[in-house]
């Protein structure tokens, strides 16, 4: 069994030579990206004849294939194994591998050192450490909160902002009820020839393997960056990542101060076939999250002798009204749905007529001056299903209630937790006082005192509403800049480099949370992004958090492919 990737000897470089090589990447993006966004005005006459629409079509340019200078032997070589069946197999070995270890995260987990099962952990940290032997010699490994990984690679030049590539340890858990439907038990890493099935292998192990796989890689091909680069690997991401994320942030803010790390890639939003084209969508966004606690109080007694109205029959009414009433659809300026609109209007050719109409007529001046109208882009958008219309709507799903604990006595306390993933455009506020206007009326007609996220204690006869601690406002957006080198110039350069010209990279936007809400004081720049594709399965989100979830090895091997050349772009760059 392959426990190392090929190594050879790499001779030092001298400064200068390293200084030509980020003078070179910088160069050429500089200068590919001035001809592109050029380009749309030489030789096009509709510039004579200006609409609204043919703006928009022009706004989605897209940036050149960036490779780095491949002139060092030893990278080349590294390069050429990397497309090999003897690294396919050694990877689909490593993958399995970590599939195979439980690491599920469970909602009502103790403290960390008190509840054991967070100690599957320590045989992932062992298996990670025999894996990658090379890496685990050559950088700096820190265990934040016991488990959380923070590995250092030193970079030469400490005037460059660092590189950090994320992931996650841990996986949902697998219910006993389910493990006879699926098709290959769910921790066995089973490889059928194209797939790596089992939990974790799509959600988010393959990330975490193809950022060791990546190092590795590097460091058996000599390479030395200038810029240095951080891996952090959170623990508990699928339960809100506070033990995790929640504490390696802050030793990476303490340490590079904020705005002081150049770009995070996590994971996120992949590639999608839509309206006859493929994009490439790195999550530049994510929405806000809220759950609300209503809890309604009223007396109880005998049930042979009842009220009217319980507080079972009270809540339901409310429920009802909260769900007729749905949050405004619509698109905020800022929205990169929005972005990925004008990207399908120039660059799809099934784009839909209707769509590329209303995108044309739409105008600041609608959303800043009469936002309560009726954004008619987006709710023709919205047709396209949920997974649509929730980028562009506050989501609102009644999730768990309870309430009365005997068949003869009325229940006196009925409670119901509602969460909601906030539009961009609207807050937390939105959503506290959407709910206090629909809660109002029915308090005042069963006579009950409304206590509306004031933190009053709950008391009899009262209807309570409250937020949780995991409240969160909208993700700062992601600047998806091409008129200049950035982060996002260098990540759609590297995916066209990697996937070709015929990928669209457009930005897109996350409807769920990830660890990275944790590290936004630390860079403007977090794409949140699993970059592997395989056209020949196109698996989507590949069946995470459900039966038969499963990766692609080729997939798989492309990812590693991409984070091999963004590091070595990113290292080249000139970010200022």
């Amino acid at each position: 069994m392959e426990k190392s990737l090929p190594t050879t000897e790499q001779a030092p470089r001298a400064a200068a030579s390293k200084n030509r090589v980020r003078s070179t990447i910088s160069t050429f993006l500089l200068v590919a990206l001035t001809l592109y966004l050029l380009a749309p005005s030489i030789g096009d006459t509709r510039h004579h004849h200006p609409q609204k629409h043919d703006t928009a079509k022009s706004s989605c340019v897209q940036p050149p294939l960036l490779f780095p200078p491949t002139t060092d032997e030893s990278l080349q070589r590294m390069w050429q194994y990397v497309g090999t069946e003897a690294f396919k197999n050694a990877s689909i070995v490593r993958h399995s591998g970590a599939v195979k270890i439980d690491t599920s995260s469970f909602d009502d987990m103790g403290p960390v050192g008190e509840d054991k099962r967070w100690d599957t952990r320590f045989a992932f940290h062992d298996y990670l450490a025999a894996t990658f032997p090379r890496m685990h010699e050559g950088l700096k490994l820190e265990k934040v909160n016991t488990f959380g990984l923070l590995y250092t690679w030193q970079g030469s030049d400490e005037s460059l902002k660092p590189l950090v590539l994320m992931s996650h340890q841990d996986v949902v858990p697998v219910p006993a009820s389910t493990v006879d439907a699926w098709t290959h038990p769910p921790f066995s890493g089973h490889y059928d020839g194209t797939f790596i099935w089992g939990r974790g292998s799509s959600d988010c192990k393959n990330q975490l393997i193809a950022v060791m796989e990546t190092v590795e890689l590097l460091l058996d091909a000599g390479y030395k960056p200038k810029r240095t680069i951080v891996l952090s690997f959170g623990f508990d991401e699928e339960i809100s990542g506070k033990e995790g994320a929640g504490t390696l942030a802050p030793v990476l803010i303490d340490r590079y101060g904020e705005n002081g790390v150049a770009a995070i890639v996590d994971e996120g939003a992949g590639f999608n076939s839509q309206w006859g084209q493929v994009f490439a969508l790195p999550g530049v966004a994510e929405k806000g999250y809220t759950d609300v606690h209503v809890t309604v109080r009223t007396p109880g007694g005998h049930s042979s002798i009842p009220t009217d109205h319980t507080s079972i029959g009270i809540l339901s009414e409310l429920i009802s009204k909260i769900e007729s009433v749905q949050y405004r659809t619509y698109l905020a300026d800022e929205s990169p749905l929005l972005g990925l609109m004008q990207c399908g209007a120039s660059h799809a050719p099934d784009f839909p007529p209707k769509l590329e109409k209303l995108l044309g007529k739409r105008s600041n001046s609608l959303h800043q001056t009469c936002k309560a109208r009726p954004d008619d882009l987006a709710l023709e958008a919205a047709k396209a299903g949920p997974s649509v219309k929730y980028l562009m709507q506050t989501s609102q799903a009644v999730d768990v209630i309870s309430g009365g604990v005997k068949v003869n006595a009325l229940p006196e306390r009925t409670t119901v937790t509602v969460n909601h993933r906030i539009n961009i455009g609207d807050t937390p506020e939105t959503v506290w006082e959407h709910l206090t206007a629909l809660a109002k009326p029915i308090a005042e007609k069963y006579n009950l005192t409304l206590h509306a996220f004031d933190g009053t204690k709950e008391a009899p006869l009262s209807i309570s509403l409250s937020a949780s601690e995991t409240t969160l406002n909208v993700a700062p957006i992601t600047p998806t800049d091409l008129d200049t080198i950035s982060p996002y110039a260098i990540l759609a350069g590297t995916t066209r480099a990697i996937y070709g010209e015929h990928v669209v990279v457009a930005p897109g936007m996350m409807t769920g949370n990830t660890d990275t809400r944790y590290y936004w004081p630390v860079t403007k720049h977090i794409f949140r992004f699993g970059p592997g594709y395989d056209p020949a399965t196109d698996a989507g989100l590949g069946n995470i958090h459900t039966v038969d979830e499963r990766i692609s090895v080729v997939n798989h091997v492309g990812m590693v492919k991409w984070f091999v050349l963004f590091v070595r772009n990113m290292d080249g760059a000139d970010l200022g």
